[in-house]
């Protein structure tokens, strides 16, 4: 791709030319990235590969006594997605993948302390009555969005959420998996059954917040989608040197993390 180096005609500060200049700001860094797509199948994976574990004793159900609401799950479900045989296939691949699950779990909380992107996630003492705002401002009940940096409240404490959910799955996850060898763990749930029980609880949770997450990108719009993918958004700078249109701003980052670039420049 070349690159224009002649004169403009018009004096760079004129607002003729800096007002439509539009840039590319790196908002997500090569590995937060790569570590997100990573987690998208192979949580699919253990999801999948968990539902026929569990199709071998679907003890679960919401309900009152002997009044059931809805059973987890129905066996039209399993007949479905073909998972009502092969117990043993579902749990090679539960404990392969497994492995996989905790290593890029791993890897990625140790890049969060590393290099310090927990600020942007963990939330703060105010992100309680900020997220209420960011919750009545999606519902279209205010009209003020309230202040954010790269996250906004709802956002970091939904994602400290998962965090924390994601360590209980992998925990109980062991505490199933080797309950003798790794004894006393299974204690910390109330024995093996009360293991499972959080276990499956955390992992219908993930789910959920897997499914809000899905519908919220897509109500966000491509520029979100493709700032996950190339790690860059789209802004048109003012003439003051801020974003000029909101609609495709990119959230404040620390100056060490963020990289302008001309539109079709490389990520």
């Amino acid at each position: 791709m070349s690159i224009d180096t002649t004169e403009p005609e018009t004096p760079p500060d004129d607002p003729a030319t800096t007002s439509d200049e539009r840039v590319a700001r790196l908002v997500h860094p090569r590995a937060i990235r790569w570590l997100h797509w990573i987690n998208f199948p192979l949580l699919m994976i253990m999801i999948w590969s968990g539902l026929r574990i569990y199709w071998a004793e679907d003890v679960y159900a919401l309900g009152i006594g002997s009044w059931q609401w809805f059973a987890f799950f129905p066996d039209a479900v399993y007949e479905t997605l073909d998972l009502e045989r092969r117990l043993a296939r579902g749990m090679a691949f539960h404990f392969a993948f497994g492995w996989l699950f905790v290593i890029n779990g791993a890897i990625y909380g140790i890049y969060l302390l590393a290099t310090k992107e927990w600020r942007h996630i963990l939330p703060d003492r105010h992100a309680a009555k900020e997220a209420k705002d960011v919750v009545l401002h999606d519902l279209h009940l205010k009209k003020e969005m309230p202040p954010q940096g790269k996250y906004n409240a709802a956002q970091r404490i939904s994602y400290t959420a998962v965090l924390v959910m994601a360590l209980i799955i992998v925990v109980s996850g062991f505490a199933i998996y080797k309950p003798t060898q790794l004894y006393p763990l299974p204690l910390l749930f109330g024995g093996y059954q009360g293991a499972r029980l959080v276990h499956f609880w955390m992992t219908i949770g993930l789910g959920l917040f897997f499914l809000v997450h899905v519908l919220q990108v897509l109500r966000a719009g491509w520029g979100n989608f493709r700032s996950m993918v190339t790690g860059y958004v789209v802004e048109r700078r003012s003439p003051t040197g801020t974003a000029d249109d909101p609609a495709i701003s990119a959230p404040s980052v620390p100056e060490t993390e963020t990289n302008d670039a001309p539109i079709g420049g490389s990520a």
